[in-house]
């Protein structure tokens, strides 16, 4: 049967099953990574990032395909993680705008969506590169756009649709050099094919598996025995929600949050956390009477989602008790802060060490989203925060979250590495008050560090001149592939020797989890031996994934 309109009912069935859909093939592209390192989370972050978006609409009874767009758009902003999830929110932020106003929308209107959602795309990108998630979305865009008739059924719009994605995807390695030596298509672009897949077979009727949340965040159901007849609240209550405020209460587009957290701290509220995005406010705080908290947000709207969970549990459970880690109570007010992301507890305790007033958990296999970003701003409370995404794929992530947050002049450094965190906040000095300056000398200080990493191949893989082996050891600076050794020293100590440390003063090394007292022996021989004008320093980082991490300046 043809279908001529979408309505917002079944765009939201479709956008669900474009998710699951994605869930269920997450892994495959995950394994798409051009590296041959375990950090290919990219099926992963794209799920999370279309999840956002899920649990945004869940419920929400209406059957404007503007409205609904537009709500799913504001929770796959917020929980965006990743390069490719960070455009693919945009995306749907650009086709949500495309959307307003339209109560039901046929071919052409979702075409006209679409293009809006790709020009959003790449504006959000600083120097677009073809060959990924961009190119398959703008090509097929296109093919489908030129292809539309007064005729056209959303049936014809999706087919064709699917059709032009699969060429291009197929055709990016011809695009980008670097997917084509690693023999592998883009992911970010294989994971929109999922979504759009799924969301075609809702169309046609058919039945798309519903599947669980990536592991690596899943919730573990807490034990209940942590709670019994005789026991004492001692904890509180875990309360989060998101508010839509509602324009027959209160002026929903102008609301100041600060009347919700000032309300929550009244009523003995801790641990919040309020931030605002269009006309929904998203909430997380403690409180003894969770009943109280909900009775007096709901006088300025109504509630999308809620979770309601006594402590007591969380504190019996420690892997439930650390998903509230990020919450804690703002600092004292400041002209200038910083946020880093990072993990390991040492490498965390060297960038608190260094001037961070907050640390984002994650790194690879673990990108922070835009809602993690925004709470630890909230955290910090500056007048200007310096942020230090420390990875390549989590840069994105923070500017948007930067973009969404009004409360600070929030600066995003182009970090890519740790050893880039590392090099700016050894020279950070904040006295002179000119913000602009401070900036340009912290960029200055990351121009010329090298990062090395060491860690395990998780495929054969041809790249950089060099037949590596599953489960090799190999070691890297940048995008540049230098080391391939069968044990972790060798690897460690070949990456080392091949970056030229003729003008190089300090060299040092962070130990992650599966670094042995033998490997740190055999590094340290080995700089004292061929780098003896180099200082070593070496930091117990705790890091998983990576043995080590070398910092060199």
């Amino acid at each position: 049967m043809a279908t001529y309109e979408l309505s917002g009912a079944l765009f939201a069935d479709m956008v669900r099953g474009g998710t699951d859909n994605l869930r269920a093939n997450a892994q495959i592209v995950n394994d798409l990574n051009v590296f041959p390192i375990p950090d290919g989370d990219t099926g992963d972050n794209m799920s999370l990032t279309m999840q956002g978006g899920d649990t945004a609409i869940a419920g929400v009874a209406s059957d404007s395909i503007s409205y609904i767009a537009d709500k799913l758009a504001g929770g796959m902003l917020l929980g965006a993680r990743g390069n490719s999830g960070v455009i693919l929110s945009q995306l749907f932020a650009g086709i949500a705008k495309g959307l307003s106003g339209v109560e039901r929308a046929d071919a052409t209107a979702l075409g006209k969506a679409f293009q809006s959602g790709v020009k959003q795309a790449y504006d959000a990108v600083l120097t677009p590169t073809e060959g990924t998630i961009l190119t398959v979305a703008r090509e097929a865009t296109e093919y489908v756009v030129g292809k539309l008739t007064p005729e056209s059924t959303l049936e014809d719009f999706f087919s064709a649709f699917i059709e032009k994605m699969h060429e291009s995807l197929q055709h990016t390695p011809e695009l980008l050099p670097i997917l084509k030596e690693s023999g592998v298509i883009d992911s970010g672009g294989a994971g929109l094919v999922y979504v759009i897949e799924g969301m075609n077979k809702i169309l046609h009727g058919e039945k798309v598996e519903a599947t669980a949340a990536p592991a690596s965040v899943a919730a573990s159901a807490p034990s209940l025995d942590g709670f019994t007849a005789d026991s004492k609240m001692e904890f509180g209550y875990c309360t989060e929600f998101l508010l839509q405020l509602q324009n027959s209460k209160v002026d929903a587009e102008n609301f100041p949050v600060e009347t919700i957290t000032e309300g929550l701290t009244a009523l003995g509220g801790e641990s919040i956390v309020a931030f605002k995005t269009g006309t929904i406010v998203k909430v997380h705080v403690h409180s003894m009477t969770p009943g109280k908290i909900l009775e007096f947000c709901q006088q300025y709207g109504e509630f999308l989602t809620m979770k309601v969970e006594n402590m007591a549990l969380q504190h019996s459970e420690a892997t439930v008790e650390n998903r509230f880690a990020a919450a804690p109570k703002p600092q004292e007010h400041k002209a200038y802060g910083v946020v880093v992301v990072a993990t390991g507890e040492g490498i965390k305790e060297t960038f608190r060490s260094l001037g961070a007033d907050a640390v984002v958990e994650g790194g690879q296999t673990m990108n922070p989203s835009s809602e993690d970003f925004l709470a630890a701003f909230d955290e910090v409370n500056a007048d200007t925060i310096f942020v230090f995404p420390n990875n390549g794929n989590i840069i994105l992530t923070a500017r948007q979250a930067a973009a969404m947050y009004q409360k600070s002049d929030v600066r995003v450094l182009d970090s890519h590495s740790v050893g880039d965190g590392y090099a700016a906040l050894t020279m950070l000095d904040t006295d002179s008050g000119d913000t602009d300056a401070i900036e340009e000398s912290l960029n200055a200080a990351m121009e010329g560090v090298i990062t090395g990493m060491v860690t395990r191949s998780v495929r054969d893989s041809h790249l950089g001149g060099m037949e590596i082996a599953k489960n090799d050891y190999i070691g890297f600076a940048g995008k540049e592939m230098l080391a391939d050794q069968k044990t972790v020293a060798k690897a460690a100590c070949e990456l080392i020797g091949k970056i030229d440390m003729s003008e190089r003063t300090v060299l040092i090394a962070i130990c992650g989890k599966d670094a042995t007292r033998e490997d740190m022996d055999a590094v340290r021989a080995f700089a004292r031996k061929n780098c003896p004008d180099v200082e070593l320093f070496e930091i117990d980082g705790g890091q998983d994934i990576y043995p080590f991490i070398f910092v060199i300046e």
